[in-house]
């Protein structure tokens, strides 16, 4: 073999080895994918209530890929600490801007209220809510309202129950706006709710509550389907309502009190010999009242029937 064949062998062989080690390298790394870049968040570290202030507990740090990090998402502690939550996260949630209340907007169930919504508060003791205690914060309930009427005329039957309202916000149960560690309200304590509406709503709910008993039906969370439901009424229930009893109303009984009768006059007889004469006699009973005079009487007197009898010749009377 002449060297100058050797060498171009060789030099293809070095080339080869070459192509060889630069495909490998090539397929190495474009296997390898490309780590993105990244950026700290803040997540929920457990859940946190409407109207609960943010502190550094609270919170977590995670990195989030760059490119997908949402509009006001919180990066920095500083953003959200001592702030106060609008809207309800459970653990895990990343923090934004639109759940937290304004900076400086102080604390309150106020600061917790979205634009454009409203606060109302009805009255709910255990007898008028459907729900035995088991609403809290953050629940969605549908609002009945049950009017009871009168007059053989109305085609109620005398009462109906409509649907006033449907899939509305707990905000606060009585003054709390945190869910109970037991996830239950007492009874004995519930006595209005907070709700999340409207302005429209919130008028509906105010006349509602001045004409009738408003009810809360609890729903699930994810149901969020409105039903259009029919008023109930008495009569659609074959059930009438209770007439009044009517009870005759009688005379009163006059009874006559009898006068008093006048106490007896005292009188004095006097006999002086043959005759006799009354003397008036002056009591507390009968005052300055005059008493009827007797006429003189004469007595006879009689003959004794044995020797050494002696006639009377005075009597003294009593009352007659």
């Amino acid at each position: 073999m002449q060297p100058r064949t050797l060498i171009i062998g060789v030099l293809a062989l070095v080339f080869g080895l070459c192509a060889a080690a630069g495909v490998y390298v090539m397929s190495q790394t474009a296997a390898s994918p490309r780590k993105p870049e990244t950026t700290t968040v803040y997540i929920t570290a457990t859940d946190i209530s409407r109207g609960q202030v943010i502190t550094g507990d609270l919170l977590s740090k995670k990195e989030w890929p760059k490119d997908a990090v949402p509009t006001g998402a919180v990066t920095a502690l500083d953003q959200v600490e001592n702030r106060t939550v609008a809207i309800p996260m459970v653990a895990g949630d990343l923090v934004l801007e639109t759940k937290l209340a304004p900076q400086g907007a102080g604390r309150g169930v106020a600061v917790s209220i979205p634009l454009g919504m409203r606060a109302v508060t009805i009255q709910t003791p255990n007898i008028s809510t459907g729900v035995a205690g088991f609403v809290l914060p953050g629940n969605k309930v549908d609002i009945l309202l049950t009017v009871t009427q009168s007059g053989a005329d109305d085609p109620s039957g005398g009462g109906s129950t409509y649907t006033l309202l449907q899939n509305i916000e707990i905000l606060a149960v009585d003054q709390r706006i945190e869910v109970p560690l037991d996830n239950k309200v007492d009874m004995k304590e519930m006595r209005s709710v907070t709700l999340l509406v409207t302005p429209g709503d919130a008028a509906k709910l105010g006349l509602g509550q001045n004409r009738g008993l408003l009810h809360l039906a609890l729903r699930n969370p994810e149901d969020r389907e409105m039903d259009d439901i029919d008023p109930v009424t008495l009569a659609g229930l074959r059930i009438s309502a209770p007439q009044p009893i009517v009870v005759p109303q009688t005379p009163p009984q006059v009874v006559a009190i009898p006068k008093p009768e006048k106490p007896p006059a005292v009188q004095i007889r006097l006999l002086r010999g043959t005759t006799s004469s009354v003397i008036p006699w002056r009591t507390p009973e009968t005052g300055t009242e005059s008493l009827p005079t007797v006429a003189p009487t004469t007595i006879t007197p009689q003959t004794p029937a044995t020797t050494g009898g002696t006639v009377p010749t005075a009597e003294l009377a009593g009352k007659e």
